[in-house]
């Protein structure tokens, strides 16, 4: 009997699903085989790509709940459906930034008081690690600790996800800012290029995250996306290139410093950015750790995903 109670999946509520990610969680946990709730927030009004997205989801089996940020008792009627909630509203300034909404979100679970974990929208760079970040770009690490406190005090099951570099904005312009298309002719590495970086998968970060929402070995914990083969630098990533396209990019750089200062003046989601692919290009902070007892390695636990390797996530682009 105990097996057979150990065996039933989680169901779950996931926030932002018709979002970048959010898209890619509901199919993650659909085909996972968890009953699957997503959140359909009225603000979306006539946007028929997303209406038709959510009856996509809800074709493939997925139940669709209203819900608002702006209606609180909405939120706490969703979250009462499920064992556990997944939130990815956008954190990214160039596409919008909502994380302290999620305040709302951590009283309502509270409130309703029958969540095993709650997974806030992070899916970057730990921000726990980034107490020292510059402006302005260092708001996106402070609004996320925010949240982390307010789930915290209110002693709501948690598990951070820390996916580091989504691969199709950074693999897909070799590493370059402003740039999703790789080209045949030429390439701008930031400093010398050998900074080491991690590139995962969009569909693999996904897939990882709800492999973790059943694992009592990731809970109160900050699971770290580091499939082994994608700890490359910006350097390596264009040889790797190079290779598949049978020919030598013109290589020229930017120093630190010049780069820096070609952010001043650029409009602020711009210089959020960019201040994020600074600390990443030129200080390496995303590989200058070693994974302590806060935290576990998505790889390590999950051997059988066999996750997209940047080789053949480049080929896509030949």
């Amino acid at each position: 009997m105990g097996s057979t109670i150990e065996n039933v999946k989680n169901k779950v509520l996931i926030i932002g699903g018709t979002g970048y990610l959010g898209k890619r969680l509901v199919k993650a946990s659909l085909e996972q085989g968890h009953e699957t709730y997503v959140l359909h927030r009225p603000e979306i009004g006539v946007d028929i790509e997303k209406v038709q997205m959510l009856l996509s989801f809800k074709a493939r089996g997925a139940h669709l709940v209203p819900g608002s940020f702006s209606h609180y008792q909405s939120l706490v009627d969703a979250v009462k459906l499920v064992d556990v909630v997944i939130c990815a509203i956008s954190g990214v300034h160039i596409r919008s930034h909502h994380i302290l909404l999620q305040l709302d979100l951590v009283k309502a679970i509270k409130e309703a008081g029958n969540i095993k974990r709650f997974l806030p929208s992070e899916f970057g760079t730990d921000p726990a690690r980034m107490g020292d970040a510059m402006e302005p770009g260092r708001v996106t690490f402070d609004d996320k600790m925010v949240v982390r406190k307010a789930i915290e005090e209110a002693g709501i099951p948690f598990t951070y996800v820390s996916a580091n570099c989504f691969a199709g904005y950074f693999i897909g312009g070799l590493c370059q800012p402003g740039k999703i298309l790789p080209s045949k002719d030429s390439v701008l590495l930031l400093g010398d290029g050998n900074q080491k970086a991690i590139y995962v998968d969009e569909d693999d970060i996904a897939t990882y995250t709800i492999k973790t929402i059943d694992d009592p070995r990731t809970l109160n914990k900050t699971l770290y996306l580091r499939p082994p083969q994608n700890i490359l630098s910006q350097r390596e990533v264009v040889q790797l290139w190079e290779k598949l396209i049978g020919k030598e990019l013109k290589k020229s750089s930017i120093g630190k410093e010049e780069f820096l200062a070609s952010i001043k003046g650029l409009d602020y989601a711009e210089q959020v950015g960019l201040t994020h692919y600074y600390h990443v290009c030129y200080e390496g902070c995303l590989t200058n750790f070693e994974i302590g007892d806060e935290g576990e390695e998505a790889s390590k636990l999950y051997p059988e995903v066999k996750y997209t390797t940047i080789e053949d996530y480049l080929k896509q682009y030949v």
